[in-house]
């Protein structure tokens, strides 16, 4: 068994049990598991960030080896802004999955609607394609980074607005980073990532190795 653990970040208009079906499968690998919430839709990215750190803080101090993180969709753009703020001792591997790491065209589109605003909150604000000072918040890559993309969406008005390889709501090329060790793209559906067994897979598999293996 291992004594590492893993803290799970979940997506913007989710909660903390969207990714309680991945923090299961990992603990049943070995890990140790923290999948936290928080107001995705009421925050800011850099809100958020120290709305959790206490308790990253303390999930920290309570684990023996390494801490990885699991970051999906926005989740990952939160895990970027955490890193770039705080230091994590221990700092294991950081998987990205389905993360607009260069802003979606579909945030583009809905932006000024009063609904999106409504709903997706300052956080969505945050997820266009031309963010100020993106590197200031999200800081560069310095921990080992996997990433995973879906090219696979029954939302064609969002593959529509996008115009490119995409998962329905992120394109790939969005997902990629400088500084990453790895990528792959997958037939995943953005909605659907978080509860893939393959996308489970892939995580375990890099948390573990470094890398995601045969693919």
């Amino acid at each position: 068994m291992s004594k590492d653990g893993v803290i799970l970040l979940h997506g913007i208009f989710r909660t903390h049990r969207s990714m309680g079906g991945m923090a299961s499968y990992l603990k049943r690998n070995g890990f140790k598991t923290f999948h936290i919430g928080y107001p995705s839709t009421r925050q800011t990215i850099e809100q958020i960030v120290d709305t959790i750190h206490p308790r990253v803080e303390k999930f920290v101090r309570e684990t023996e080896g390494n801490v990885h993180f699991v970051g999906y969709s926005m989740g990952g753009l939160i895990t970027r802004a955490y890193l770039n703020k705080y230091k994590v001792p221990r700092l294991g591997r950081v998987v990205m999955a389905g993360t607009p790491n260069h802003g979606s065209e579909v945030a583009d589109f809905l932006k000024h609607w009063w609904l999106y605003k409504k709903l997706y909150g300052p956080a969505g604000q945050q997820l266009v394609t031309k963010l100020p000072d993106t590197e200031k918040l999200l800081g560069a890559v310095h921990y080992e980074l996997g990433v995973i993309a879906g090219n696979k969406t029954a939302d064609f008005i969002g593959s529509r607005i996008i115009g490119k390889e995409n998962d329905g709501k992120v394109s790939v090329e969005s997902t990629k980073l400088a500084g990453m060790k790895e990528h792959i793209t997958i037939p995943v559906s953005h909605v659907y990532m978080p509860h893939s067994a393959r996308v489970r897979k892939l995580v375990r598999r890099f948390l573990q190795d470094g890398h995601f293996g045969n693919r």
